[in-house]
């Protein structure tokens, strides 16, 4: 079995030697274990740092593509590179590297597709309380789009198998963790949580400004995938609402009108018919929602059938050749330059 750790980086030459040096030569049950580093278009000494310490996969953005891009692409990579398991963690340290074994350990045993470290963040000394809340809430309202009771979602220490990989396609540009469970879920894989610690806070996020602009994107990356997956449940609900904001100022109405009051309640017969408009839009879109759902279905088996096409042992690449331990780092760096494939360095998809 091979292993691949990646590792999406952004400026971050003062941690990342953390990450690599507390990453595990080897784990039970791992024939190959290999480090993948994604620089995210960083402008500091990232990629010499991870030269140094050994690291011989690189996927490279010469601009900051994002982290759900980054993933995207580093996923690409390790699967073109035969990995049957890919595990993600941060460039920040903010993940405990000596629990890999620990996260990947149900995947060897087969109980899992999907495992993903639980932070417990009600432990986490530098959450603020009203983070550690809405760490909670964003946790449920993504169990109940996804059908799943994980304690944290938003983790992005995981680890994936090369068939949830391949059935599982980012879409959205802000981070994947979101997206990726609500697609499991309701794709019925099979997703587990190992309890983890956190290390200490060396920085803020650079994935957003501040709590609210991370409540925001996680919320429009939650209901898009939730309307894509469960669109009659959305707009049959949308539909109801307006249908029975409909009915009322129409009793209303018609009672006055059998009353013989109904001249001067023509406001109700207006506002209702308002809400009959917008039950008959809902149940529209409902219909269409229903057949780009049944397209998206199709799409994405034929998407499955090209991956595992594109990913099948006889299109793997070839191997990073070890480098010379005798060599400086700069020799090492211009040899590793010469024998890497192409990456991809800029918005183009490389194939």
């Amino acid at each position: 079995m091979r292993v691949f750790v990646q590792i999406p980086c952004l400026n971050e030459e003062s941690t990342l030697p953390a990450v690599l040096e507390t990453i595990p030569e080897s784990i039970p049950g791992v024939d190959e274990l290999e480090v993948l580093v994604i620089d995210d278009g960083s402008t500091d000494r990232t990629v010499e740092v991870a030269r140094e310490h050994g690291v011989r996969h690189f996927v490279q953005h010469t601009r900051n593509m994002g982290l759900a891009r980054s993933f995207r692409d580093g996923v690409d990579y390790a699967l073109q590179h035969g990995a049957d398991v890919v595990i993600n963690t941060d460039g920040d340290n903010q993940y405990p590297q000596e629990r890999i074994g620990d996260l990947v350990q149900p995947i060897l045993e087969g109980r899992a597709d999907i495992v993903i470290g639980d932070r417990q963040t009600k432990t986490i000394a530098h959450f603020s309380a009203f983070k550690k809340f809405m760490q909670a809430v964003g946790s449920q309202v993504v169990n109940k789009a996804a059908g799943t009771e994980l304690p944290d979602a938003a983790s992005g220490f995981r680890a994936y198998t090369r068939e949830s990989l391949i059935r599982l396609n980012i879409i959205t540009q802000f981070s994947y963790c979101m997206e990726t469970i609500i697609q499991a879920g309701n794709k019925r894989l099979r997703i587990e949580s190992v309890p983890i610690t956190t290390n200490p806070k060396t920085r803020e996020s650079r994935l957003f400004a501040n709590i609210f602009q991370h409540m925001a994107k996680s919320g429009q990356a939650i209901m898009r995938s939730y309307i894509m997956f469960k669109p009659h449940t959305v707009f049959l609900t949308l539909a109801m609402l307006f249908f029975v904001a409909a009915m009322i100022p129409f009793v209303r109405f018609l009672y006055y009108f059998v009353s013989g009051e109904g001249g001067g309640h023509i406001q109700s017969l207006i506002f209702g018919t308002a809400m009959l408009v917008g039950a008959l839009l809902s149940f529209a879109l409902l219909v269409i929602s229903d057949l780009l759902a049944t397209n998206r279905t199709l799409i994405e088996e034929s998407l499955e059938r090209i991956k595992r096409l594109q990913y099948s042992p006889e299109r793997l690449l070839p191997p990073v050749p070890e480098a010379d331990e005798t060599d400086s780092p700069l020799a090492r760096s211009i040899e590793d330059d010469q024998l890497q494939p192409p990456v991809k360095t800029s918005s183009e998809h490389w194939r």
